[in-house]
């Protein structure tokens, strides 16, 4: 049986706005009992769970003694559960309790949903059987990119093996092996989780195509498709195949794979489970809560991100609270956090070897200095450090460019040193040069676009993109590379709080949202001549942000980032119209200049702030284990 989504609780807008910080009960009838923690304006923010105690299925009310507002106590026999981490902390160190996942409507109507089944998994499960040394290979490529055999077959992973991600906000960190293009069109299949371009990468696929459109691929069956938008990049792959989540895709008799949604991002985002001779290997790639909270345990590999700054909060936005200080003191305490959770998931699954990955990026650019020095990411080291500390049972990798693991020697004897072997000697780990001018030349192509002679595409545009009905008033001011002033450049306004959104002159008298973005122009015009989603302006950090007042509009942005049409602007349409009707060109629409960059290898600066990087992770290693062990987890 497939899994799928069941709504167990729909809030009305207002029930939603209703909700304070903390704890909310919510009680429906005797069978219709939740609990909702909030801790932020974002979804991501949100905990829920049924109120159901799991001792005896007592209820939960506040507890009294509680002065965070985050625990609640069961009163049956007092069991207590923290909702701001659905941990019991009476009796400690016991449960944690299922969680529901909170969703967001365009109508900012939230609903609590339940996976069912919750462990697909446990259907049909195997006994394990006997795998010989060097049967079973897991070779790292880059970022999130592994070979694995098993047997004879040979499955790939999210291909981001050459060109930037997010337009030409990230650049890879490590060089892949020198033969990746020959190995990867020669694979059985490739897995791509999900449709951000670090995992499905446009210019990687451009080069498999000339060597094989018919490889395979296999994603979930997404809300959002992950190939919607392959047109719009120029690329033809002849055989994806969509497989509905938690159900096993037999590859052959003893190898079988099975894809599994994240419960925050279920309409975009997915994980990968393989099954080989009885045998589990769980890649959770970045899923930010996968499956909801329930994963398989005693799995024989663990793979997941580690490292955080794979968004552009907050060092993108600008003005009131946003002072460097204020961002640095943030981004510590979110990677910190990070570090906790990730470990507390690995505790959870409790694999033979676990091993980070998914997060090899540099924001490389010499124009993005000011984002590569400010997002400070977590390091591989630092999160095997804090594991090998506190569950020394489980064994870690930190794996390089061209480095593999060996399942079969590894199961044999866990601690066999040679079960990792190292990149062949003289391999080439760190990449040192990216092509810029010859991506950039090709984002820049869209800046002389025809259809941005004629203003009206910003009607035209903004009434494509389908967003209405929302007090919010955006500026939208294009820039040079260093977020300047631009000849030729556009600054305009867009009010969505009607049926349709209509493009100002000046801000409008009643009370709104205001948000201002100054973006690349060459960025910007790529995004609206494709009909993209807005990542590459905003994952990719490729503009400044500064909003009145400082609400983070989930709606807005869960519209452009996923739920945005999915067939392109009928441009040919638009200039059509233009023309029949003589529309009145903009006197200047397009700078006199180029704004690409030549420089092309890494500069000093950014090689010290990585090695800072890794001299400051002790510390952190240190905080964070001063924390856990004051807490005994």
């Amino acid at each position: 049986m497939k899994q799928k989504t069941v709504t167990v609780l729909q809030l009305s807008r207002e029930e939603t706005h209703a909700l304070k910080e903390g704890l909310n009960l919510i009680n429906r009838s005797e069978n219709e009992r939740f609990i909702v923690y909030k801790n932020g304006e974002d979804i991501n923010s949100y905990k829920a769970c049924r109120n159901l105690c799991k001792h005896q299925r007592g209820t939960f009310v506040k507890d009294i003694e509680d002065l965070d507002s985050s625990v609640v106590r069961c009163t049956k026999h007092g069991w207590k559960l923290d909702c701001s981490n659905m941990s019991y902390v009476n009796p400690p160190f016991s449960f944690s309790q299922d969680e529901l996942v909170p969703e967001m409507d365009e109508d900012g109507c939230m609903s609590l949903v339940e996976l069912t089944p919750a462990q697909p998994w446990e259907k049909y499960k195997r006994e394990k059987q006997h795998i010989e040394p060097g049967e079973v290979k897991i070779t790292y490529f880059t970022h999130a990119c592994l070979e694995m055999k098993f047997g004879d077959v040979v499955i790939f992973t999210d291909p981001w093996l050459t060109g930037p991600a997010f337009a030409r906000g990230w650049w890879l960190y490590h060089e892949p092996p020198s033969d990746w293009l020959e190995r990867l069109a020669n694979a059985d299949l490739i897995y791509v989780s999900h449709l951000h371009s670090d995992h499905l990468s446009y210019p990687t696929l451009e080069m498999l195509q000339t060597r094989n459109q018919d490889i395979p691929f296999y994603v979930g069956n997404t809300e959002t498709p992950v190939f919607c938008r392959m047109e719009q990049n120029n690329v033809k792959m002849n055989n994806i195949n969509v497989i509905e989540f938690g159900v096993w895709k037999e590859i052959n008799q003893d190898l079988r794979i099975m894809i599994l949604m994240d419960g925050v991002h279920p309409e975009l985002d997915t994980f990968l489970l393989i099954d080989y001779k009885g045998h589990l290997i769980l890649n959770t790639v970045d899923c930010t809560n996968p499956n909801g909270g329930k994963l398989p345990k005693n799995v024989d590999l663990m793979l997941s991100d580690f490292a955080g700054g794979a968004s552009g909060f907050p060092m993108t936005f600008e003005g009131g609270k946003y002072t460097e200080e204020w961002k640095e003191k943030f981004v510590k305490g979110e990677r910190s956090k990070l570090l906790y959770y990730k470990m507390k998931v690995v505790k959870q699954v409790n694999p033979i070897i676990y091993c980070p990955f998914a997060g090899y990026f540099t924001e490389s650019h010499p124009s993005d200095r000011y984002i590569a020095k400010t997002n400070t990411k977590n390091t591989p080291e630092a999160l095997n450090s804090l594991i090998n500390r506190f569950y020394p049972n489980i064994r870690t990798w930190t794996p390089k460019p061209g480095a593999s693991l060996d399942l079969g020697v590894l199961l044999k004897d866990p601690k066999d040193m040679s079960a990792i072997q190292d990149p062949p000697t003289g391999t080439k780990i760190y990449k040192d040069s990216w092509e810029f001018n010859k991506y950039l030349d090709r984002i820049n192509t869209y800046v002389y676009d025809e259809i941005f002679a004629y203003p009206e595409w910003i009607e035209f545009y903004y009434k494509w993109c389908g967003f209405n009905n929302y007090n919010l008033v955006l500026r939208m001011i294009e820039t040079d590379d260093n977020f300047g002033y631009i000849e030729g450049g556009y600054d305009y306004l867009v009010d969505f709080s009607g049926q349709e959104p209509e493009v100002l002159v000046e801000r409008p008298n009643r009370e709104h949202n205001y948000l201002e973005i100054r973006n690349r122009i060459g960025v910007h015009r790529q995004t609206i001549r494709t009909g993209n989603f807005w990542d590459d302006l905003y994952i990719g950090f490729n503009n400044r942000i500064q909003r009145s007042p400082d609400t983070y509009h989930h709606l807005f942005w869960n519209h452009m980032q996923v739920l945005i049409t999915r067939s392109p602007p009928d441009w040919e349409a638009f200039l059509l119209e233009q023309k029949e009707k003589n529309g009145q060109q903009k006197d200047i629409w397009k700078p006199s200049e180029p704004t690409s960059i030549k420089e092309e290898r890494i500069d000093t600066e950014l090689k010290q702030n990585y090695t800072a990087l890794k001299c400051i992770a002790p510390v952190a290693i240190g905080v964070i284990a001063a924390v856990l062990f004051a807490f005994k987890v």
